[in-house]
């Protein structure tokens, strides 16, 4: 069974997990941190934003089950792809947007879904969520690994004031259920 990796970051890793981690062909959905100049990065670190890493998940999938294009669909659906200050409540660099490619069809398809997604008309702002190329992603701490799962919550408790489901079925005409 061949399997293909993913990398999105989309704010706050706890709230991209489970998004992704109830799909038929999804593996593992890891939390962690990539895009920096850091090499083994703490939270501690990363969230003080001066490290140039995102806050990312690292999704294994098996693409004879679920596309790389399904999973960038479900990708767009959970974020604000036209905030360049990070997502919902979480500010800075390190909750910026970024779809990671790891092979040049997985680039030709982020870009092609970013160009049909600018062009539908169902944001009035640019897409400003950036395409760059996979770097090396560094899982985050045990306590951050399905988070959604070990402290529900917790979870449930930010998520609902971050603003990210409000936004969602606002935006994207999804209903969110936590």
């Amino acid at each position: 069974m061949a399997v293909e990796k993913a990398i999105f970051a989309g704010g706050c890793f706890w709230c991209m997990v489970k998004p992704f981690d109830t799909w038929e062909g999804v593996h593992s959905v890891i939390s962690g941190y990539t895009g920096g100049q850091v090499e083994n990065p703490t939270y501690e670190q990363v969230k003080t934003g001066e490290t140039g890493h995102y806050e990312a998940v690292e999704i294994t999938f098996d693409p004879e089950i679920i596309s790389y294009d399904t999973i960038l669909d479900l990708y767009w659906k959970q974020i604000d792809p036209t905030d360049a200050g990070g997502q919902f409540h979480d500010r800075g660099s390190q909750y910026r947007t970024a779809i990671f490619h790891t092979t040049p069809e997985q680039k030709e398809k982020a870009q092609q879904s970013k160009e049909k997604l600018a062009e539908s008309g169902t944001f009035k702002k640019p897409i400003v969520t950036e395409i760059l190329p996979a770097t090396r992603f560094y899982p985050a701490e045990e306590y951050h690994q399905d988070f959604y799962k070990k402290e529900k919550e917790v979870y449930e408790k930010d998520r609902a004031k971050s603003g990210r489901d409000e936004f969602i079925e606002t935006h994207w005409n999804v209903m969110t259920e936590n």
